[in-house]
């Protein structure tokens, strides 16, 4: 099955290339609504048709010959342990120490979909990156969805779940006291339990598993005010050079 794709200009990471989560959302849900792998090739285009060649086994998002994003599924558990639940109180606590303009001053991408400063309240998520006082260097920010991002259902699409998981364990991994360079998603694998509505109280946070080299393993979830796993990932994030920066757009 082939399927004709653009990803919006709404749903960029950096300036020219969709948001790694999203684009990873729309490439498995083409597959299943279960369990997914999606692994990025290269930095998906904005605004222009793309291809999804879709089998039982996988789904390869295309640009011309080229491939973007390739998904496959996954097992349920994702292989993460799952970390206590961050209450909507400890989020909204970290959110008010938190420096918002310092973070805007800094942020590489700040026009990203997910956690980008640049963006108003109902367009981009705004999920930013709150330090918790946790063993394992941990991230969270309270996040209520939009009604503007709802799909036909009054639900909130699976690709834009995907991209609340994406960022939070990116933004885990560059709080690490251990971490000073820029990094872009790599490979992210999900579990959408239950896909939220317009206007529910939500956490969504991230936490550092692991670093090998360029590549670190991070995770996420989005739980419900009462501690429900609304959403989990695991996902992999590779570490660019001074070059491959300057590709991406970053800003200064």
């Amino acid at each position: 099955m082939n399927v004709d794709v653009v990803i919006d200009r709404r749903f960029i990471g950096p300036p020219s290339s969709g948001n790694g989560g999203y684009v990873c959302g729309v490439t498995a849900t083409a597959l299943t609504d279960g369990p997914a792998e999606t692994t990025l090739r290269r930095p998906p285009p904005i605004d222009r048709p793309l291809r999804l060649d879709v089998s039982p086994e996988r789904a390869v998002l295309l640009d011309g010959d080229d491939v973007v994003a390739e998904a496959v599924h996954a097992d349920r558990d994702l292989g993460i342990e799952m970390p206590d639940p961050v209450s909507l109180a400890e989020a909204r606590e970290a959110a008010e120490r938190f420096e918002v303009d310092d973070y805007h001053s800094k942020h590489p991408f700040p026009g990203c979909f997910t956690c980008g400063p640049g963006r108003s309240e109902g367009d981009g998520l705004r999920i930013f990156p709150a330090e918790l006082d946790r063993s394992v260097p941990t991230v969270a920010w309270p996040w209520t969805p939009a009604p503007s991002l709802a799909g036909d259902d009054g639900l909130m699409p699976a690709p834009v779940v995907w991209a609340a998981l994406d960022c939070p364990s990116g933004l885990a991994r560059a709080r690490d006291q251990h971490e000073g360079d820029l990094s872009v998603l790599g490979r992210m694998a999900t579990v959408i339990e239950r896909r939220p509505a317009p206007g529910e109280e939500l956490v969504a946070a991230g936490w550092v598993v692991s670093r090998d080299g360029r590549k670190r393993l991070a995770a996420s979830a989005v739980w419900s005010r009462d501690g429900e796993v609304m959403a989990r990932c695991r996902a992999t994030w590779v570490a660019l050079t001074d070059e491959q920066a300057r590709a991406f757009g970053a800003m200064a």
